[in-house]
């Protein structure tokens, strides 16, 4: 086949009729997990899934006509969660004890205190600070 036998048009339809599958592939995958991940009935589910499977174009449309504002308000909640246990996490892992500051600040406390003495404090800051 010479480059010629196949217009740039054609390329360009082509192209796009990918395109546009591929994303209505992406938007059919999406709801199939709307529908399982929201709080309707078991039979509300399977009626939107026999729906979607048996009439996919309208099916996805009216379901996005139905939904689409609850798609965006589960998936913005699922936004939250997953980033509120990622700081929780991450305050985890880091410890609790705060770190070097407040390890500076208890060394400081019991300095004060006269549990450490003045080079006691001045070695376990080092400590710390290296």
């Amino acid at each position: 086949m010479l480059a010629h036998d196949y217009p740039l048009l054609g390329l360009f339809w082509t192209m796009l009729m990918v395109f546009l599958w591929v994303a209505w592939l992406f938007l059919l995958f999406r709801i199939f997990g709307d529908i399982f991940r929201s709080d309707m009935r078991g039979m509300s589910k399977a009626l939107w899934s026999i729906f979607v499977i048996v009439l996919p174009f309208l099916g996805t449309f009216v379901y996005l006509i139905a939904n689409g504002d609850k798609m965006t308000q589960r998936d913005i909640k699922a936004v939250q969660e997953n980033e509120a246990a990622f700081r929780t996490y991450v305050q985890q892992a880091a410890g609790s004890g705060g770190g070097t500051a407040s390890e500076l600040a208890k060394l400081a406390e019991l300095r004060d205190n006269g549990v450490l003495t003045p080079e006691e404090f001045e070695t376990q800051k080092a400590k710390l600070l290296a």
